[in-house]
């Protein structure tokens, strides 16, 4: 039985949501969130952290990360407690912006973003996956690779292909998997820690150069990816049970959980297997388990990765296709994608749709598509919503907010400081060039579309409803 959505409310907030399910209590929605906040980045990504910062210094890259990540995370947990409905930043940059003017603007340019950053998250997240698979199958070529993402892509559409009950008792499983490969090299590497290994500091590991400040900023970018996916039950809010408490308790909780977890694989990796040689592993976990117990114990490890990147994958699909959903059902993007399925009441074509689009971009590079996409939505998403919360709070009182982030404005400053900081990086010129160049063709899309249905800013008196374009 559906139950209602939350009576604090919007009326244009709970209709999406109405034809959705309240069936993710918060033990599901902490592991929708930790899902995708583990999914292939730790296994991977603790090489690059390192060789950005040339030694086991780039632990500092991961407590910036953490402390940015809480504090963002504040300011999605206040907006997904004040607005739990499905979709999560869309309504949140319509309702704070007001629906009415510039929140049609700030809304239109984050689904715009979407179509672009969806798929291309998905199949990254795919060859990830792909690429890891090199372990078992160490000639395995560039075609071979975009075959397996493109495989795992339909595979993640058929698991995702039921209601949401089910899709959240999936999660847990899931996670169990998950925690188990981390605490697996947690415990086996406090056991066999050199401490020594991991003060191994280069000479000048902490001259506060420009280098270092731009090695730092490379090195937090990718651990802020690692824990990018706190924001994830955000877009599946209109299917939370008591989503007031259990948004921000998630958001919070999978972001403690998993900044811990991060910081004790990293030193216990980098404390057992030599830093300059951890650089430059392409299955670091791995080797880290081989060279503990053996290759049979490796194999398990990677299988065990390779679950958690599926986990992670299926998470991630699971909160884009609410964002199409949503959009679809208010008729601000085609209609179609508004359809949900007439027993399991869970959105079906934008399902369905998103992954389609992420299979022809599964023989893309890994590596680089990783930096575009975090700059891409720092421009698009994140900034513009810690925006978002100074003008809900100003602007928009007559929204109930149900939490508050704690110490105000404090974690959106920093959080701001943050983003800003990572993508200072000399090396991330060409994607913000790349950001801006998308940036200026969505104002131009968005501005025919307002010509074309006489919305905002061409026609006020046509308010904030549009057909779907």
């Amino acid at each position: 039985m559906t139950e209602n959505p939350a009576p604090h409310l919007p009326a244009d907030i709970a209709g999406p949501s109405e034809k959705l399910v309240r069936g993710m209590g918060l033990v599901q929605s902490t592991a929708v969130n930790m899902l995708e906040m583990i999914g292939i980045g730790p296994f991977i990504t603790i090489g690059v952290i390192l060789s950005a910062m040339g030694g086991p210094q780039a632990v500092l890259g991961w407590f910036l990360g953490a402390l940015f990540s809480v504090c963002d995370g504040m300011v999605y947990a206040e907006l997904g407690a004040a607005m739990p409905g499905a979709g999560g930043a869309y309504i949140y940059f319509r309702e704070a912006f007001n629906s009415r003017a510039w929140g049609q603007l700030f809304s239109f340019l984050f689904l715009w973003e979407t179509i672009f950053v969806g798929p291309l998250s998905i199949s990254g997240a795919c060859v990830g996956f792909a690429e890891y698979t090199h372990y078992f199958f160490p000639g395995l070529s560039h075609v071979g690779v975009g075959a397996i993402a493109a495989s795992i892509c339909v595979l993640v559409t058929f698991l995702l292909y039921r209601p949401i009950k089910s899709v959240g008792r999936y999660s847990v499983v899931m996670l169990g998997v998950v925690l188990v490969a981390m605490f697996w090299v947690i415990v086996s590497g406090v056991i066999h820690i050199n401490t020594k290994m991991v003060f191994d500091f280069p000479p000048g590991a902490f001259h506060l150069s420009k280098s270092f400040f731009y090695g730092l900023a490379g090195a937090t970018l990718f651990a802020m990816y690692n824990y990018g996916g706190y924001n994830n039950i955000t877009y599946l809010g209109g299917e939370v049970k008591n989503p007031a408490k259990n948004i921000p308790r998630a958001i919070v909780f999978s972001v403690l959980i998993i900044a811990v977890l991060y910081l004790l694989m990293s030193e216990v990796i980098i404390g057992t297997i030599p830093w300059r040689e951890a650089a430059v592993s392409h299955a670091v976990v791995s080797d880290f388990i081989g060279k503990l117990y053996g290759s049979r114990a490796a194999s398990v490890m990677t299988c065990l990765i390779l679950v958690a990147t599926l986990g992670g994958i299926f998470s991630l699909s699971l909160g884009l296709t609410r964002i199409l959903y949503a959009a679809g059902a208010e008729g601000n993007f085609f209609k179609m994608f508004g359809r949900v399925h007439s027993t399991g009441r869970f959105p079906t074509v934008s399902l369905i749709a998103i992954n389609a689009m992420a299979i022809p971009l599964c023989w893309f590079s890994l590596e680089r598509l990783l930096s575009a996409l975090m700059i891409i939505q720092i421009v698009f998403q994140f900034i513009p919503q810690i925006f978002a919360v100074f003008a809900m709070r100003k602007y928009r009182t007559e929204i109930q907010r149900p939490y508050g982030m704690w110490l105000y404005p404090v974690p959106a400053l920093i959080a701001l400081v943050g983003w800003i900081f990572v993508a200072s990086a000399p090396e991330q010129r060409q994607n913000l060039g790349t950001a801006g160049i998308l940036l200026v063709l969505g104002l131009g899309a968005y501005f025919l579309r307002a010509r074309a249905v006489k919305t905002w800013p061409l026609d006020q008196a046509h308010g904030r409803s549009a057909p779907n374009g």
